[in-house]
């Protein structure tokens, strides 16, 4: 599975943090809304177009929280150059 977008709301801390993911795997979507962080918990949605995935996106990114986007970081950054 290859992570596309991540989506910050950018607060600090177990209560207030919220992230959204867009990943692809093969030919299907999927979408990720985390509360609290690393360990928090996760509601997952899966699609078989990108059109249907960044819709819903765009519903979760909608209100007051100053969403950021990140940068997925690239293989080379998860372990030793080869």
């Amino acid at each position: 599975m290859e992570q596309r977008r991540h989506w910050w709301n950018g607060k600090w801390g177990r209560l207030a943090r919220r992230d959204v993911f867009l990943r692809v795997d093969a030919d299907r979507w999927h979408v990720e809304q985390r509360a609290g962080g690393a360990e928090g918990i996760s509601q997952f949605y899966e699609y078989g177009s990108a059109d249907e995935a960044e819709e819903t996106v765009r519903a979760l990114l909608e209100g007051a929280d100053a969403w950021r986007e990140l940068s997925p970081r690239p293989p080379s950054a998860w372990g030793p150059a080869v």
